[in-house]
């Protein structure tokens, strides 16, 4: 038998369209895949990441080719870094023939940390995220995200109790957006200027020796929701490797039904 004749197929989405409405943003979320990521002293990370990514289509263009999208991912082999993000948005304008796209993952990073006292090691989980947007002209901007849960204990309870002070878990949420060219940051560096800045830090295993010295430390360290915010711009205020930054807290009261928030949102270069 001969072999069934091949006929072409037609491309629906390379069609002109004439409604003359271009498209900001048109793509694909919710693709989760597997990605490494580069962290401090050269470590890599293998976790899991929920993607989207998106470019601009022009008015007299009918559709884009959303399996380019997937195609760039299943590609993509380079850990997660500042310069690797760009490399990969570069790559997105090129393959979907785009002038503006845009990338952006959101994941579960972990660190090790060693227990204040006792030593002992364990992973502490972050919720973390990148975002790279870029055009066919000037600099791709890279904004990381981290959101850290700490520990706070309000000054003005332990100031008007003869014992005591009511405690709790915070957040502390960070995204920050890195200059051109500028010196590289990785994830750790955010979570160490959030800690930083709290009562104090946690851990994901702490023994008797370990929960006194948090006990105290945050006894010692009383902070409001409004000083944490504002610890937390002072140390991105002072890095070199941030451009511009939003900060939110979050503060869970124990003694009350409701949270405490605040957020400050920079640029650098503003007047």
């Amino acid at each position: 038998m001969n072999a069934p004749e091949r006929l072409p197929i037609a491309d629906i989405q390379a069609l002109p369209d004439n409604r003359n409405v271009a498209i900001d943003e048109v793509g694909i979320r919710g693709l989760r895949y597997p990605i490494r990521i580069a962290g401090c002293d050269g470590a890599v990370q293998t976790t899991v990441a929920d993607i989207e990514l998106t470019v601009a289509l022009p008015a007299h263009v009918k559709g884009t080719h959303m399996s380019r999208l997937v195609e760039l991912i299943e590609r993509w082999d380079a850990p997660l870094s500042a310069a690797n993000l760009e490399q990969l948005a570069r790559g997105l304008l090129s393959r979907l023939d785009a002038e503006h796209g845009a990338i952006s993952l959101a994941f579960p990073y972990f660190i090790r940390k060693r227990a204040p006292v006792s030593g002992v090691e364990s992973l502490l989980d972050y919720q973390a995220g990148a975002r790279v947007s870029a055009s066919a002209t000037g600099p791709a901007e890279v904004t990381l995200t981290l959101r850290t849960a700490v520990t706070s204990l309000c000054p003005c309870s332990r100031e008007i109790s003869e014992y005591g002070a009511h405690n709790q878990r915070s957040y502390i949420s960070i995204e920050a957006t890195l200059p051109p060219s500028g010196p590289d940051i990785v994830l750790e560096d955010l979570a160490r200027i959030a800690e930083n800045a709290a009562s104090c830090e946690i851990w994901g295993i702490l023994k008797r020796p370990d929960e006194k010295y948090v006990t105290e430390r945050a006894y010692d360290n009383a902070k409001f929701v409004e000083d944490l915010v504002r610890d937390v711009a002072l140390a991105l205020n002072a890095s070199e490797s941030i451009s511009s930054y939003r900060i939110e807290v979050e503060n869970f009261e124990s003694i009350h039904n409701h949270s405490a928030i605040a957020r400050i949102a920079r640029r650098k270069d503003a007047a």
